[in-house]
C-alpha cells in the first residue's frame, strides 16, 4: 500500500510544482510567459557536428532522460526500453538491447554493466544489451541506477537506497531514510565519490559506506519551509558539478550549494529558484532558472558572477560548461553557447526542432545531444 501511495504523491507533486516554476502551461486558460525574442546569431564560435545516430523517441515528458558517459562511450536509454551504446567520436553504434518495457528512470553504466528501471519497478542489469537479470524493487525510481565497484545502487522514491551485485543481482543492503511525503517526479542525486557513495534525500546531501550502507556524514542544504506539502519540496535534483572532493547542486526551487564530500561539510549555499541540475568548473558554477535565466556563482564561496535572462521563458535543459562555452538546450531543439566569463551569447545552432531531451555532455572531446524525438548529435565546440 505504501509504494502505491507514494506514487499518487508523486504524481500530484510534478502537477503542482511544474505550475509553481512556470515551466509549461498547467491549463489552456493560463497565460504561458512568451520566450524572450533571440537576438541574431552571433557566430563566434565555431561547433562542427561530427555524426549523428538514432535512439528513439523519448517523447514521453515524464521519463528523467540521463545520459552515462564511461570514457569513450556513451550509453542512452528512450522511454520505450530501447538501450544503445555509442562510441563518442564516430558514433559508432556498439550495441543496442530492448528491455522490452517502458521505463521510469534513465541509464547508469560502468562501460561492461549497464542498467535501467522498468515502470513495474523492475532494476534491469544488461551487458552488450542482453539482459543478464531482473530484480523487483519496493517503489519506483526516477534517478538512473549508479553501476560503480561491481554493484548497482538504486535510490527509489521511498526514499531507500539499495545494493545489488552486478553480476547475480543478489540485493546486499537497504537503507531507508527519512524525508517529506512527496518526492519529484525526476532524477535526483547518486554519485561515488572516492570512496563514499553520495545521495540527495530531501534538502541533505547524504555520504554512505558503499560496503553497508551506513552513514559516514550528513550535509543540510535546503530546510523545507511552507504551508503544505508541495510548497515543502527541497528535494535535490540531477545534475551535479564535481571537482575534486567538492560536489555542487541544487535544491528544488530552493538553493543551490556546495560541499566537501570527503569532509562532509557544507561550503555555501545560495537562494536559486530552478529545478534542472547545475554544473561548472574549478571556478565557477552554472545553473539555469525556473524563467530561464542563465546564473553564474564562483565556485569557492558563491559570490554571483553574473546572471543573464538572453534566454527567458525558453525551457532550458540543465548547462554544461565545455571549454569556454556554457551550453544550454531548449524546448525548440537549439542549442545555445554562452560565454563562461560573462554570459554573452556565442553562437546557436539547431537540432531536429524537438525538444533537447537532457543536458549536454562531453565524452572524449565529443559533446553528445539526444532530442525528444530520438536523434543523437555529436558536436565537437571550438575550445
Amino acid at each position: 500500500m505504501m509504494s502505491f501511495k507514494v506514487l499518487d504523491l508523486v504524481k500530484y507533486a510534478v502537477a503542482a510544482t511544474v505550475c509553481v516554476a512556470g515551466l509549461m502551461a498547467c491549463s489552456s486558460t493560463g497565460d504561458k510567459p512568451k520566450p524572450k525574442e533571440l537576438p541574431v546569431n552571433p557566430v563566434l564560435l565555431s561547433v562542427k557536428q561530427v555524426w549523428t545516430s538514432r535512439l528513439g523517441g523519448v517523447t514521453d515528458v515524464a521519463f528523467p532522460v540521463e545520459i552515462s558517459v564511461v570514457k569513450n562511450q556513451v550509453t542512452l536509454a528512450s522511454s520505450d526500453g530501447t538501450v544503445i551504446a555509442l562510441d563518442a567520436r564516430s558514433g559508432t553504434e556498439m550495441w543496442r538491447g530492448v528491455v522490452g518495457e517502458a521505463l521510469s528512470a534513465g541509464v547508469g553504466s560502468d562501460g561492461k554493466t549497464t542498467s535501467v528501471v522498468t515502470r513495474s519497478n523492475m532494476l534491469v542489469a544488461l551487458d552488450t544489451g542482453k539482459v543478464l537479470w531482473q530484480q523487483r524493487l519496493g517503489a519506483q525510481a526516477y534517478t538512473a541506477p549508479l553501476v560503480a565497484g561491481g554493484r548497482i545502487f538504486v535510490l527509489t522514491a521511498d526514499r531507500a537506497i539499495s545494493a545489488y551485485d552486478a553480476e547475480t543481482g543478489r540485493k546486499l543492503w537497504t537503507v531507508q531514510r527519512p524525508g517529506e511525503p512527496l518526492v519529484l517526479r525526476q532524477a535526483g542525486v547518486l554519485l561515488a565519490v572516492g570512496d563514499t557513495l553520495v545521495l540527495g534525500q530531501s534538502g541533505r546531501l547524504v555520504g554512505l559506506n558503499p560496503i553497508n550502507g551506513t552513514v559516514r556524514w550528513e550535509a543540510p542544504l535546503a530546510n523545507p519551509r511552507g504551508t503544505n506539502d508541495v510548497e515543502r519540496l527541497v528535494d535535490l535534483v540531477g545534475r551535479v558539478s564535481r571537482v575534486g572532493d567538492v560536489v555542487c547542486v541544487r535544491a528544488f526551487q530552493s538553493n543551490v550549494g556546495c560541499i566537501n564530500a570527503a569532509r562532509g561539510n557544507l561550503l555555501w549555499t545560495q537562494p536559486a529558484n530552478g529545478a534542472e541540475g547545475v554544473h561548472g568548473d574549478a571556478d565557477r558554477v552554472v545553473g539555469t532558472e525556473a524563467d530561464g535565466k542563465v546564473l553564474a556563482w564562483k565556485r569557492s564561496d558563491g559570490t554571483r558572477l553574473w546572471s543573464t535572462d538572453r534566454l527567458q521563458y525558453r525551457n532550458l535543459t540543465a548547462p554544461l560548461v565545455l571549454g569556454r562555452s556554457i551550453i544550454v538546450g531548449d524546448s525548440n531543439g537549439m542549442l545555445h553557447f554562452l560565454s563562461r566569463e560573462d554570459g554573452a551569447m556565442l553562437a546557436r545552432l539547431s537540432t531536429d526542432g524537438s525538444a533537447i531531451a537532457a543536458a549536454p555532455v562531453v565524452a572524449d572531446g565529443t559533446m553528445i545531444v539526444l532530442t525528444r524525438n530520438g536523434s543523437v548529435y555529436g558536436f565537437v565546440p571550438e575550445q
